[in-house]
């Protein structure tokens, strides 16, 4: 409810004075007049000589929360450190926010240090990895999906018009570069070592469709094509959309940093200014951090192994890795200190120009007909099954209960696994909900940066639309082909000839061997071995065993004191995957090889031409390696520098250099899993984010709302915000927070009074919140006497909550303040003390923000919220009557 009031001082001197609830005025129209202006109107221009329309002017102490929207740019306040080494235009200079950049800093050199001191790290890894699926799978799950329905209605709606940016900008760059940007930032080395893998783990690994013996195989392999999709879709892609979308229209529209802190200007307004946007933006920095160095790591593995295709004598360990990291970090260095018009965007183009040429080449060599029909088919399939997908959390598979044969009704497996893997969703969905999570201010940010002048709907075609569908063809086309030399593979298996995996040489009992008998060693060794070497299908490898006996046969004619013990050091170096492979490779047992070798494989599937596909891939995944050192050293630069979009050179090498540590640090601490470390780091870091993304979406929606006139901003408010006691100066406001932990059931009594309740209502809900409230006290203290009362005192504090939401929005609905009854439970859960102060305030004469609360203006005045001509006194700049 605003106080607009147009007017007319001089022929050249036209507008109107907007009156914010705060006594904030914003003045639009006027421009600096001539000598014959009036002095009245001079006194408005003259107090800011540099003003522009639309800008606030304070005139009082107060900071206001609620800045004008439409038509504004709202000023910036972020804390800066600049310091220049010399003088001159080409000295180099470093400026950022030093709050940010030394708490993010301090936070990942202590877990670089951690994960080289801790000798165990491993093991913790993997524990916490285990421990956010187990718990917190309905919560990725959930969030995912209400992204997914947000953006979506965001779509639909009249939003999707408005342009990220003034309503006369225009894109930077042309469609087709800034898709090929989307793409190598968005998904990049990913695609390479989960393309072919993905599926063929899936249609071999113990999940909720393997489990069904009655399934039939070639819906088993549809399943597994449609699970990829679902990983790499829209659920995946939904988190950058929304990232990206929130930060362009709060930077290229209302002109704040870039930076996640600014995307909850909306809702907590000037307070982004202090402790809690630093906080907001540390945590962006280290989750983005984490993001990155998951790509880095599985990059780091795929390359390896790539390179060893090349070059045999060049070994798989965690040193070569280690150097890789460091080496395409100083190849980096190049891009990052060229910028993005010349550096990510050219490679992002070259990127995408070799995988489309892998693509095609694939796409032909292969079998077109079946991939052309996998296309149509899986499309279908996923668009039939993603509700279901998407709300999937493995509730009874998580479970880990293992029943006996009747009550499993007889579907009990040899291993005593029954209906799936108590492990997948770890594995699978929620590290992948985690990873993508993780990267979401990373590529949010770049793709915002690079989105300015679209249209909202035009960015979420864009980010969605275009990716996934591009997306779904790569994934056909190479998990595709996989599965169907999977498939052939399977088939063409017989005794005499298998296709089958070589037992896992830690799952051979040497020790057993060893004290056998001569002649019994080997099928003691051997014998009871039923796995692949990945634990993952069960295969008839017996046929196997006749290699590994063949093998030492061999060997024992070669070295007459041949035993069991040279036997093993042969056997654990000797290159298996001949058991899995024809002899000229066409044909192969993708199942038998671990997920960074499979993409190699299939190109070497396509004969002699295999040895270019791969010396391609190894040139694609290094680029995009490149790609995302580099834009995330521009990204973490960006959030370290309070939004600004052209950080010093100096700053971004320094960033790349944070990723390369970090990354080379997760990677030792993961041991022989190296990528477990860094994937548990990025779920771990995702899961605290995926929690501010639900905030992050109400603030974007009431952002959009304001600028598009459907929520007033200058409307009545409570004068306490929920977090003030933790955001203002303020020993009065800690007291009066610290009453009422106590008070409140008081605070509630005299509200139902100043609301009208008849006794006896107001002394009834009085006595009910106090039972209530010191029921989830005595009985928490009961516990340690009686177990289980703790279920009982959140059940107490639950109806208490609900108490106070009811009378949060009966005050709301009385004074007209925005809100709605989701914001009332979530801050009664969460602040009640915080809400009782605005309860009590709410109707004493100075608790609730007036409409015209500044003395200037004539309190007599009758409008309502419809603009008027009216004639405007101004003493010294100020409004003294009307």
């Amino acid at each position: 409810l605003l106080y607009t009031i147009k007017f007319e001082m001089s022929r050249k001197s036209r507008g109107s004075i907007h009156v914010s609830s705060e006594g904030d005025i914003r003045i639009e129209g006027l421009s600096k007049v001539g000598d014959n202006a009036d002095s009245d109107t001079e006194a408005i221009i003259d107090e800011d000589e540099d003003r522009e329309e639309g800008e606030v002017v304070r005139r009082n102490d107060k900071t206001s929360e609620k800045a004008t929207w439409k038509g504004a740019v709202i000023k910036d306040k972020s804390l800066w450190f600049k310091y220049k080494f010399g003088k001159g235009a080409y000295a180099p200079e470093i400026r950022f926010n030093p709050v940010v950049a030394i708490g993010a800093i301090v936070l990942i050199v202590a877990l670089i240090a951690w994960c080289i001191i801790q000798e165990d790290a491993h093991v913790l890894f993997s524990e916490a990895r285990l421990a956010v699926a187990n718990s917190f799978s309905w919560f990725y799950t959930g969030v995912v999906e209400f992204m997914l329905v947000f953006v979506i209605c965001i779509y639909f709606s009249k939003y999707g018009s408005m342009k990220l940016g003034a309503d006369d900008d225009e894109p930077e760059f042309p469609s087709g570069s800034w898709f090929c940007m989307l793409f190598a930032c968005g998904l990049g080395v990913g695609l390479f070592f989960y393309g072919v893998g993905e599926p063929v783990l899936h249609y071999t690994s113990i999940n909720r469709y393997s489990a069904d013996r009655f399934m039939r195989d070639n819906e088993l392999a549809q399943s597994a094509m449609t699970l990829t999709i679902f990983h790499w879709g829209l659920h995946g892609w939904v988190v950058y959309t929304l990232i990206g979308m929130a930060l362009a229209f709060i930077s290229f529209r209302k002109g704040l940093p870039m930076t996640m802190k600014s995307c909850f200007y909306p809702m907590v307004g000037d307070r982004i200014y202090g402790w809690m946007g630093n906080l907001i933006d540390i945590l962006s920095l280290i989750t983005t951090v984490f993001g990155v160095c998951t790509s880095l790591g599985i990059g780091t593995v795929q390359l390896n192994s790539g390179l060893r295709e090349i070059v045999p004598s060049l070994e798989k360990t965690l040193t070569v890795q280690v150097v890789i990291i460091w080496v395409v970090m100083g190849i980096a260095t190049f891009s990052v200190l060229s910028g993005v018009g010349s550096g990510i965007r050219r490679i992002s183009e070259i990127c995408f120009g070799v995988g489309m040429f892998l693509l095609i080449m694939i796409f032909m060599m292969d079998d077109p007909w079946f991939l052309m029909n996998l296309m149509v088919q899986s499309f279908g399939h996923y668009l039939h099954n993603i509700i279901l997908l998407g709300s999937r959390t493995d509730a009874f598979e998580q479970l880990n209960i293992t029943s006996r044969e009747g009550a499993s009704r007889g579907r009990l497996y040899e291993d005593g696994v029954t209906d799936g893997s108590p492990t997948w969703m770890d594995g699978w969905t929620v590290f992948y909900w985690g990873w993508w999570v993780s990267w979401g201010p990373f590529v949010g940010m770049f793709i915002a940066k690079i989105s300015k002048g679209r249209t909202i709907r035009e960015f979420i075609n864009g980010t969605m639309t275009a990716p996934v569908l591009y997306v779904i063809i790569w994934l056909k086309v190479f998990g595709g082909s996989a599965l169907r030399a999977e498939k052939e593979a399977a088939s063409l298996h017989t005794p005499e000839r298998p296709f089958c995996c070589p037992a896992d040489t830690t799952l051979l009992d040497w020790d057993a061997a060893k004290a056998a008998a001569e002649g019994d060693w080997l099928d003691t060794l051997l014998g009871g071995v039923t796995q692949t070497n990945s634990g993952y299908k069960y295969l008839e490898v017996r046929e196997c065993t006749k290699i590994a006996e063949g093998m030492w046969v061999n060997w024992k004619e070669e070295d007459e004191a041949a035993s069991p013990e040279n036997f093993e050091t042969f056997y654990n170096s000797f290159d298996k995957s001949v058991m899995s492979a024809s002899d000229d490779a066409r044909v192969v047992r993708f199942s038998c090889l671990s997920v960074d070798e499979m993409w190699f494989a299939l190109m070497y599937t396509k004969g002699r031409i295999g040895i270019m596909l791969s010396v391609v891939s190894i040139v694609g995944i290094l680029l995009y390696f490149v790609t995302s050192l580099d834009s995330g050293s521009l990204v973490l630069d960006i959030m370290a520098s309070n939004g600004d979009q052209n950080p010093p050179r100096l700053q971004r090498v320094f960033w790349a250099a944070v990723q390369g540590a970090t990354a080379s640090a997760l990677l030792v601490a993961g041991g022989a899993d190296a990528l477990s470390a860094v994937q548990t780091a990025s779920m771990m870091s995702g899961l605290v984010y995926a929690m501010m993304l639900c905030l992050l979406a109400v603030s974007l929606w009431r952002g959009l709302a304001m600028e598009m006139g459907d929520l007033n901003p200058y409307g009545a408010d409570f004068k306490i915000g929920i977090i003030d006691p933790f955001t203002v100066w303020s020993p009065k406001l800690w007291g009066e927070f610290v009453l009422n932990i106590f008070i409140t059931p008081y605070v509630m009594f005299k509200t139902c009074k100043r609301l009208g309740y008849s006794s006896p209502k107001p002394a009834m809900i009085c006595v009910t919140a106090a039972l209530l409230w010191c029921a989830w006290i005595a009985l928490h203290i009961s516990q340690l006497a009686v177990d289980g009362l703790w279920a009982v005192a959140w059940t107490s504090y639950l109806t208490f909550v609900l108490l106070l939401t009811i009378q949060r929005g009966e005050v709301r609905s009385h004074f007209n303040i925005n809100g709605n009854p989701v914001e009332d439970f979530f801050a009664a859960l969460v602040l009640y003390p915080s809400v009782s102060i605005q309860l009590y305030n709410a109707f004493e004469a100075q608790g609730l923000t007036t409409l015209v609360p500044d003395h200037r203006i004539k309190k007599d005045l009758e409008v309502d919220n419809r603009e008027h001509q009216a004639d405007v006194v101004l003493e010294n700049g100020h409004v003294s009557s009307v």
